[in-house]
């Protein structure tokens, strides 16, 4: 089996086992279908068979586990062994095909067990595809048809918000492609082939529409990015799509939208999500910027709902080999990089996001506020802020805080100064709104953070304690910190300097108010308004307003 040493420890790694196996079946040779024969066997030895287990016929993530952890698992497993099956079981031992049949009949019957929420996208594309192949395969019409069903219904749940809740995300959209294109390709009923197929073209057409016509990168916002997608505008581009299409998987119309004129553009999306999202997409000739709604929240988990990146732009840097990225979060204790790991797996580097997201958008500017989501009354916390990152600080051309130059850090910013950072073909410009003070002198600075400048919007900062105002419900609550942000975005040669942007920016309207602060009773809102406009013949000149509940 794939091994893997984490705190020098071995592990036995079952999903990528299992796509070994199948990678070598693939290749045909005798000697590596000698060596897939082992890891199949290896694999299904991982699986949970006894009849009392409540997840029987799911599989253990590491053949270490003790036990069924992680309901992902079977999707995954089921996923490499179906197709060898459909297509080169002829090549196997006779015993191991049997072996391998029952454990995926065994394994279908807790799929069908768990019936993953149609929210869960790549989980539940899995499903399906397991569930139509696995039932084509076993020739089991019960277990096929409910494949069949199941794709009918998330098309329609997809339909009615119009994208997954797992919207435009280059690692699940990859995953989205591969599932479908193996659904399409292998399937014998015609009217699920069409519809993986329609299915296909649709996140394809999303796809390539974020794609920046100019620079090639993928634009935000992004419902689930890890962080070297975050930091690597390079990371996901024209170049994923295109392969897509070169294997076949999408329809070659899609292509066409590649290569639409590089002109200013934007794209106006919704999502699926716990509350409906509306995501948006500027191109403009040297930068994108995307901006959601919300963040995702079909699945309050920390590992998941930290990796959204509902503010973040790219950018053309003249000279630079990659491009610069812009974004925004909402950080708790001063975290910057934080590692999700368990037991067993290894430390993945994640941005956190401790912050609920509300934003609007149109073309180069958008608000955004937080609130943060795991300032409870009992957790003793050290900070809370919102930052915005610039990668790469040496990239940084000049920074602005209103007329003034700033030549080092840290610096402090000024209640109501507009902040504005030069860096390739880029000018960006910053108005913090108002911010509750948790803990009495919370700043708002620019510092270098980790080889990147940062822009610190602190609620508090100060000794380790707890926050009993934040208690929901309880008899001091008086409703979430305010704390956001305006900001417009603009083509370096638009301005001849920060300065003269700064002037600008300031010179329109902004309105920035809240209900006067009152305890909380059932029922009852407190409204913020935010509110920008500015006086000019441009198209991004409409006015741009944000109103929030409590």
């Amino acid at each position: 089996m794939v091994t893997h040493q984490v705190r020098g420890c071995i592990f036995h790694a079952t999903i990528p086992s299992a796509q070994l196996a199948a990678e070598l079946m693939a290749n045909g040779a005798p000697a590596a279908i000698a060596e897939a024969t082992a890891i199949f066997r290896a694999v299904l030895a991982c699986q949970e068979v006894r009849e009392a287990d409540p997840h029987r016929g799911n599989f253990r993530w590491e053949l270490e586990d003790e036990v069924v952890e992680d309901l992902n698992a079977v999707q995954f497993v089921l996923f490499y062994c179906i197709p060898v099956l459909c297509k080169a079981s002829d090549a196997l031992p006779p015993g191991l095909v049997a072996a391998m049949r029952r454990a995926v009949a065994l394994g279908l019957e807790e799929i069908e067990r768990i019936d993953v929420a149609l929210a869960y996208t790549n989980i539940v594309l899995k499903d399906i595809t397991n569930s139509c192949l696995g039932g084509q395969l076993l020739g089991d019409t019960k277990i096929g048809q409910r494949g069949r069903e199941k794709l009918v219904r998330w098309m329609a749940h997809v339909d009615t918000y119009g994208l997954p809740a797992e919207y435009n995300s280059p690692n699940y959209a990859s995953v989205a492609v591969r599932v479908l294109g193996r659904l399409a390709e292998l399937t014998a009923d015609q009217h699920t082939r069409i519809r993986a197929r329609t299915m296909l073209a649709r996140l394809g057409l999303s796809a390539a529409l974020h794609i920046h016509p100019g620079i090639g990168c993928w634009a935000g916002p992004f419902s689930r990015a890890y962080s070297h997608a975050v930091f690597n505008a390079a990371a996901f581009n024209a170049n994923d799509v295109c392969a897509w299409l070169d294997s076949g998987q999408l329809p070659a119309w899609i292509g066409d939208l590649l290569q639409r004129p590089n002109v200013p553009q934007q794209i106006d999306e919704t999502a699926h999500g716990q509350e409906p999202v509306a995501l948006s997409t500027y191109h403009s000739p040297s930068f994108c910027l995307g901006v959601a709604s919300c963040e995702l929240k079909t699945q309050e988990v920390v590992f998941i709902a930290r990796q959204s990146s509902v503010f973040h732009a790219q950018y053309r840097r003249p000279g630079s080999a990659h491009c610069g990225v812009l974004f925004s979060r909402y950080i708790l204790d001063d975290q910057w990089l934080s590692f999700q790991t368990t037991p067993s797996r290894p430390p993945g580097q994640v941005i956190p996001e401790e912050g609920h997201f509300y934003g609007v958008h149109e073309r180069g500017r958008a608000i955004g506020l937080y609130a943060p989501r795991g300032l409870d009354a009992w957790t003793r916390r050290t900070s809370a802020k919102a930052v915005l990152v610039w990668t790469e600080i040496e990239q940084v051309d000049e920074i602005w805080i209103g007329q003034h130059k700033v030549d080092s850090l840290p610096a402090a910013v000024p209640k109501e100064a507009v902040i504005v950072v030069g860096s390739g073909a880029l000018w960006t410009a910053i108005l913090p709104l108002a911010r509750t003070d948790l803990g009495g002198g919370a700043p708002s600075r620019l510092v270098q953070l980790d080889g990147h400048l940062a822009l610190e919007m602190y609620n508090y900062t100060g000794p380790a304690k707890t926050f009993w105002e934040m208690a929901q419900p309880g008899s001091f609550y008086q409703g979430q910190p305010r704390c956001g942000f305006y900001a417009e975005l603009a083509e370096r040669t638009a301005y001849a300097s920060g300065a003269d942007f700064a002037a600008e920016v300031t010179s329109g309207a902004l309105i920035d108010e809240a209900a006067p602060p009152a305890t909380y009773t059932a029922g009852s809102e407190r409204t913020l308004r935010a509110w920008s406009t500015r006086a000019t013949t441009a198209p991004s000149a409409s006015k741009l307003i944000y109103m929030s509940g409590r």
